[in-house]
């Protein structure tokens, strides 16, 4: 999402390329670029001007040491000021109480109950919280049946009072119950509406009054852009919420609001969300982030997805046959599979510095590996476990039967016989290679 902004940031930076020092003058001309990218960016005005000022005093109050460029030291002070911007560090979310109760509010279509989904999923999954969810929407035909159909996905009950259209007594409800049957979260989907009204405000203050919840979350669509920030700020005045969720980071949005929104209401925007997938939940990471829109990557948090995906007993079964040559399609595809689960690939590539400014213009899609998918699954038991028998009939057939060319069966052969013997290699410290955990020793 920040493509844009980045390359506009590198491209301000190069008017310190050369210099010796930073100086008043040629400070200034790079500061008025970062202003108008970020203003570009839909980063609300004043708050862009403030940063740069800030961004200033840093700069020229910066002794440059001689082993560093200006335009180092800039990208550095820039960096960290637009951590500090964005909150500083990662704010998680409270769970207090018996039962605790998570109220969440926003307007219609900003994603509240895709994002109750995915956040009661979070918390069964990384808190090992018993999760209830409730149908507190009663005026969205389609809210409580969507809602339902989340919690099937992942495995959470979801508490409705069909025919009840009082949302507050639907929720003091739903909490009885939660204590009566051992429910510790209860996380309660509100109603919206398509702009900010004296009604709605009412109704989602009512709510928090009766259930008192220890944590009270804004979810705004990202792709409104700063009207997502102005939103923010009415919901504040009223709710004084405790933190903000961006939703649909995966669309056509600039980013602005995920930069803005912190200093606007002084509250931590504490998700992040893309795609509607359940797991397609981040926690926000504010140095993180900076760190990405500088083009530097996110090398932690793709460690972190990673890390959820390995399983320790499986990878030193996988390196004993990496060892012994062993490595068969089987296990191709079972490393395809847990690299989907990580999440987008053109995201996930994107964490990796320098690769999202080479994947800019290249579009990678969920469907990235169904070709190979669609070979390996035209391929026999055997074939599979003993891909050197695949002789050229047997291509042949495996052309056939997935769709494809011979030609596209033999470049993914060999790319498979290429990727076995650097593995081997690998595994038996004959290359030099970063320690992922499939190679852990």
């Amino acid at each position: 999402m920040f493509e844009n902004l980045t390359d506009k940031l590198e491209r301000s930076f190069k008017i310190l390329k050369g210099e010796g020092r930073i100086t008043e003058i040629n400070v200034a001309e790079t500061l008025k670029e970062i202003r108008r990218a970020l203003i570009d960016a839909d980063v609300n005005y004043k708050v862009a001007k403030s940063f740069t000022d800030e961004v200033k005093q840093k700069a020229l109050g910066q002794d440059v040491l001689k082993s560093v460029k200006p335009g180092q030291m800039m990208t550095k002070i820039v960096r960290d000021e637009l951590a500090a911007l964005m909150g500083g560090t990662a704010t998680d979310i409270k769970l207090e109480g018996t039962p605790a109760v998570v109220l969440i509010a926003g307007l219609q279509g900003s994603g509240k109950t895709t994002f109750s989904g995915k956040i009661a999923s979070y918390i069964k999954s990384k808190k090992g919280r018993q999760v209830l969810l409730v149908a507190g929407d009663v005026y969205r035909p389609a809210a409580i049946e969507q809602l339902q159909i989340l919690g099937n996905q992942i495995g959470v009950p979801v508490y409705t009072e069909e025919g009840n259209k009082n949302p507050v007594q639907i929720a003091e409800n739903a909490i009885k119950y939660a204590r009566a049957n051992n429910f510790n979260v209860v996380i309660v989907d509100t109603a919206g509406r398509l702009a900010v009204d004296e009604e709605m405000m009412q109704e989602i203050t009512a709510i928090k009054a009766a259930v008192r919840p220890s944590e009270t979350l804004f979810v705004v669509d990202s792709m409104t852009g700063q009207d997502a920030v102005n939103t923010a700020r009415e919901f504040n005045e009223r709710l004084d919420f405790d933190g903000v969720v961006l939703t649909k980071l995966d669309g056509d949005t600039r980013g602005g609001a995920a930069i803005s929104i912190r200093s606007v209401v002084n509250k931590p925007l504490k998700f992040i969300s893309s795609g509607e997938k359940m797991d397609a939940l981040q926690v926000f990471h504010p140095e993180r982030m900076a760190d990405r829109i500088l083009g530097m990557g996110d090398v932690v948090s793709l460690v972190e997805r990673a890390q959820e995906q390995y399983d320790e007993a499986a990878a030193r079964q996988l390196k004993k046959k990496i060892v012994k040559n062993q490595f068969n399609f089987n296990d191709f595809i079972a490393q395809i599979n847990q690299i989907k689960k990580m999440g987008n690939l053109k995201d996930i590539a994107s964490m990796i510095p320098g690769m999202g400014k080479m994947l800019k213009n290249v579009e990678i899609g969920d469907d990235a590996f169904k070709q190979t998918e669609a070979i390996i699954g035209s391929m026999t038991p055997l074939e599979r476990e003993r891909p050197e028998i695949i002789n050229a009939r047997r291509r042949e057939r495996i052309a056939k039967g997935s769709g494809t060319t011979m030609a596209d069966v033999n470049r993914l052969l060999k790319q498979f016989e290429d990727t076995r013997k650097m593995m081997k290699m690998a595994a038996g410290g004959k290359l030099q290679m970063p320690k992922m955990p499939m190679f852990r020793r």
